[in-house]
């Protein structure tokens, strides 16, 4: 099921960044990008997965004015691994995570080209686990996020973007550092 959903997701923002930009002028729409290092640092009955990655977001949104704005999104955290010693044999630890997002955006623009801002929604998420190479069980729930940032127009339709977010998956917690670009149309 998540794959259809990522192709709908990658489908939809293809599609609009094949329009012609003077159709999509000052439409509000937007749609984005980032790349950035997700954390992890938790205990699962016993052995503690302490491990960061490299992750990625795309983005599309409605900005509904200077200070709200609606956005969906696709995360993926990558893969955490971590190897531990049991009886003196490795262990290895693997953990796979990602989900789509719904939520809201609150900017507070500081000058002409730069604005702070917060983002909050649901994340509808689902994750495999696996303990040396062999499949351990997998979840999936609809749990928060929220995070804070920062932006940069570079042009009058490009902005980059930074910001910090904490996606929570049931129990444990993930924070995503990232750096990235909006297009507004």
């Amino acid at each position: 099921m998540m794959d259809t959903r990522k192709k709908a997701l990658l489908t939809a923002a293809a599609a609009a960044a094949l329009l012609p930009l003077p159709a999509l002028a000052d439409t509000g729409l937007y749609i984005g990008g980032s790349v950035g290092s997700a954390e992890i640092n938790e205990d699962f009955g016993g052995l503690t997965l302490d491990s960061d990655n490299t992750a990625y977001r795309l983005v599309a949104g409605f900005q509904l004015s200077e200070f709200l704005s609606i956005e969906g999104g696709y995360q993926d955290f990558g893969r955490f691994e971590e190897t531990f010693s049991a009886g003196g044999e490795p262990v290895r630890l693997r953990l796979r995570a990602d989900g789509f997002t719904l939520g809201g955006t609150a900017s507070l623009p500081l000058s002409h080209s730069l604005s702070l801002y917060g983002r909050a929604g649901a994340f509808f998420w689902d994750a495999d686990g696996e303990i040396n190479g062999i499949a351990d069980g997998s979840a999936d729930d609809t749990n928060p996020y929220y995070g804070a940032g920062g932006k940069v127009s570079l042009t009058e339709r490009i902005d980059l973007i930074g910001d910090w977010t904490r996606y929570e998956l049931d129990e444990s917690d993930s924070d995503v550092i990232s750096l990235g670009i909006t297009i507004r149309f």
